[in-house]
């Protein structure tokens, strides 16, 4: 019979199963929206008893959330890479559509929980902050006049993800092209 010791979970693997549980909710969410799974379909996912969920996190959407986080990073980190408005919008435009089935889950999401919108709204001001720390152009304008900027640069991206465009008879490139004037309206990119 094992020992207490033996029982125990290491940090290291309290990591790794938070680790996988993420992943496992990411794949979820962006297969099956936040509606269409439950805690007991991410553990199972991620290899655990439904159970196991609970030690690392409160509810579903504790975990939704936490993959949100997740998402802006890697959104952050790739929009630092665009070297112009073109790179610019097609790096929004890939994440968009990559997680495209997520992203519907979070519009929604912010309507209906106050939670869920206090965190989308503190990750937008991030995003504020960080083009106006990048751009004289961006900065020079109001903080009203930078979210109507962000709303719409984001709203166009997902019209572009989610075939808006498409369903209107616009072309693909003319679609992508009024992103790309968007952004170069407002952020110092070539």
């Amino acid at each position: 019979m094992p020992d207490a010791a033996q029982l125990t979970e290491t940090p290291a693997k309290r990591g790794e199963g938070r680790r996988a549980l993420l992943e496992a909710a990411r794949l979820e969410f962006e297969e099956q929206g936040f509606d269409g799974t439950n805690s007991n379909v991410i553990a199972k996912r991620a290899g655990f008893a439904p159970q196991t969920f609970y030690r690392h996190f409160k509810d579903k959407l504790a975990i939704f959330l936490e993959v949100y986080a997740v998402w802006v990073e890697q959104e952050a980190v790739e929009l630092a890479n665009a070297t112009s408005a073109r790179a610019f919008a097609e790096a929004i435009i890939a994440h968009h559509t990559k997680h495209k089935v997520f992203r519907r889950s979070l519009r929604s999401l912010t309507v209906e929980d106050p939670a869920v919108g206090a965190v989308r709204a503190a990750a937008r001001q991030a995003q504020i902050q960080a083009l106006a720390q990048g751009s004289q152009k961006f900065a020079a304008r109001t903080f009203a006049e930078q979210c109507a900027t962000l709303l719409t640069i984001e709203r166009l991206c997902d019209a572009v993800a989610d075939g808006d465009y498409d369903a209107l008879g616009v072309p693909p490139a003319e679609a992508r092209a009024t992103v790309i004037r968007a952004i170069r309206q407002v952020v110092d990119l070539p």
